[in-house]
């Protein structure tokens, strides 16, 4: 998937330029570009956002997105992040959605990446009145049909009406309700809620940051969830209490190549920031009483780790229908059968056979084959029909 969407993500640059340089009454510059100086300014500005929602989290549920000066900086640099976030993770459903519903909206990066996806009709809906106003004025400049509703979860406010084959929640659920464990029952309780407004056959989207804090606090939501009878669609293969949550240094996130703007890239260097991956936790949660997707009958991975190349071998860690573990081969197995396994991404689902348990999970050798699955950004295959079983009493010799 990744770079895929780059064509429709370059067509919002200027876009996205405009209407900052609309919001802030100066109008002149060139169309993808910003001058040094507004780069300048934009970057002050994404610099003390990404310090108070990724290090001292002070900005974590404050109303950021009303003050002009941190709603232009998200505007140009955090909105084609998530765009291509929501990119990325709506790959991964099972169907094209129809209808969606974006809580948390903001300014709508997720929200133009489903209508980009193919999406019919969506709601963008959030708090921030200058934020609304902001998507509003994209949708104007694109040509878009897009419907804005506000939405406060902290007074409780009820959700839009309607049902939606999509509901989406772009870096929304780790400002809610604190920022410790104590967040975690209130957040699993508003995911139900808005899980009882997607059509059967749809999906909740849940995009959050890749922080080593609010990764294993969606995956603690996470299991709340499951053993509330909540199936995952996606990234989990695992059906149990999630794996990664037994040691606390470790997490779970997504990390992709991107096709990252210009625009982005300058800010970046003026902030002193570094996007050249694309960084992410996500969850696609399907609605009650729907199951888990069929078991497939060849044995799955998912690898969750970046390289852990060593002297003469290679190794992930993978997470599967029977957990998490890791997988490694010696350079000296690779043949034409395995040598899949030398190049994994991260993200990327594998089928491997041929495999012998060592220390904290298996060795694959030169029997062994691996196979790509699904790569980033894909979903995972359903399980092969089985052929019917042959007719009872069908004719044979002699009769």
């Amino acid at each position: 998937m990744s770079g895929a969407y780059g064509k429709d993500l370059e067509r919002w640059i200027p876009r996205l330029i405009a209407v900052w340089r609309q919001a802030r009454g100066r109008g002149d510059g060139p169309e993808t570009r910003l001058t040094p100086q507004e780069v300048k300014e934009v970057g002050a500005g994404v610099k003390q956002l990404s310090l108070g929602l990724t290090r001292d989290r002070k900005l974590a549920g404050a109303r950021y997105m009303d003050d002009p000066k941190l709603l232009g900086a998200y505007l140009l640099f955090y909105w084609p992040v998530s765009y291509a976030q929501a990119r990325e993770a709506l790959g991964e459903l099972p169907s094209r959605p129809r209808a969606v519903l974006d809580l948390g909206s903001g300014p709508a990066p997720v929200a133009f990446a489903a209508l980009d996806a193919g999406a019919a009709g969506v709601t963008a809906a959030d708090r921030s009145k200058p934020a609304l106003a902001l998507a509003r004025a994209l949708a104007t400049e694109a040509g878009e049909a897009l419907a804005t509703r506000e939405w406060d979860p902290l007074k409780k406010a009820p959700l839009p009406e309607g049902k939606y084959d999509l509901v989406t929640m772009g870096h929304v659920l780790n400002e809610l309700y604190g920022v410790g464990d104590e967040a975690v029952a209130p957040r699993a309780a508003l995911l139900e809620q808005v899980l009882a407004q997607v059509k059967p056959g749809g999906s909740l989207l849940v995009l959050e940051p890749a922080l080593r804090e609010t990764s294993r606090l969606l995956l603690k939501v996470r299991d709340v969830m499951v053993d509330k009878g909540y199936a995952i669609r996606a990234p989990c293969l695992y059906r149990g209490a999630c794996p990664a949550l037994v040691k606390e240094s470790d997490w779970c996130h997504a990390e992709r190549d991107w096709p990252m703007p210009g625009v982005v890239e300058d800010i970046a260097r003026a902030a002193g920031l570094h996007k050249e991956s694309l960084k992410m936790s996500y969850l696609v949660l399907a609605p009650k009483d729907e199951a888990w997707s069929e078991p497939r009958p060849d044995r799955l991975f998912r690898v969750v780790s970046e390289s852990l190349e060593g002297k003469g071998r290679q190794r992930y860690i993978g997470c599967g229908p029977e957990g998490r573990m890791g997988l490694a081969m010696q350079e000296k197995h690779r043949t034409e059968h395995n040598q899949r396994f030398f190049k994994l991404k991260r993200g990327e689902v594998i089928s491997v056979t041929n495999t012998e348990p060592k220390g904290d999970g298996l060795a694959l050798d030169d029997r062994s084959e691996v196979k790509t699955v699904a790569y980033p950004g894909q979903a995972v295959p359903p399980a092969p029909k089985q052929p019917p079983p042959p007719p009872e009493g069908g004719q044979g010799e002699g009769h």
